[in-house]
């Protein structure tokens, strides 16, 4: 994969997306050693157009990105990056540079915090203390909060409602971590009977 800087300005569009909920944070644009510099050092560094020179996104504010993946459009004139942002991306302090705050892909985020405290064994966590008392425990932990989910949706308190199906998303994303799958995997399934 050869990429097709601008022949004038020697530079390329790259579009950063966060690698958790796929929410495009920013545009900027890389020369050849911008990208090296990303590659090599796993936080992305641009071509500054106003600075004339190397910009490491987070260099003042400390909100790096950090390369998750990459790849190049069809026509090799585009990057786009996944990845993680340590921090809000926009300078004004908001998540992405086009001020679109949305809850839309929360789930993959909480999937990770989720899978981060039981794979770091964090002994001050609710969720890593189920998940340590095995299968059955985390498996009644979702029939329970399934059957609380049921008796409010009989009722016409919606807040109680809407704590109790949180209350069961947040105990089915732990035992699909116990089970050894993720969203994806249950998505794979619903879109194959969604045709």
């Amino acid at each position: 994969m050869t990429i097709k800087f601008d022949n004038n300005t020697g530079l390329v569009p790259v579009i950063i997306q966060d690698y958790l909920n796929l929410k495009v944070l920013m545009l900027g644009y890389m020369n050849q050693e911008a990208f090296d510099k990303t590659l090599q050092e796993k936080r992305v560094t641009f071509f500054s157009r106003s600075k004339n020179r190397l910009w490491t996104k987070g260099e003042t504010s400390g909100n790096f990105l950090e390369l998750i993946y990459w790849k190049l459009d069809c026509d090799n004139d585009t990057i786009l990056i996944k990845a993680k942002p340590l921090g809000p991306t926009c300078h004004k302090g908001t998540t992405t540079c086009f001020a679109e705050e949305t809850d839309k892909g929360f789930l993959y985020e909480l999937q990770q915090t989720i899978s981060d405290k039981i794979d770091n064994n964090d002994e001050n966590s609710y969720t890593n203390e189920l998940y340590k008392k095995g299968i059955n425990k985390v498996a009644q932990k979702v029939g329970e909060e399934a059957v609380e989910l049921v008796i409010e949706a009989k009722d016409n308190n919606d807040e109680l409602f809407l704590n109790e199906a949180s209350d069961l998303l947040y105990h089915y994303l732990i035992l699909l971590k116990a089970k050894g799958f993720k969203i994806e995997d249950v998505e794979t399934i619903l879109k194959s009977r969604s045709k």
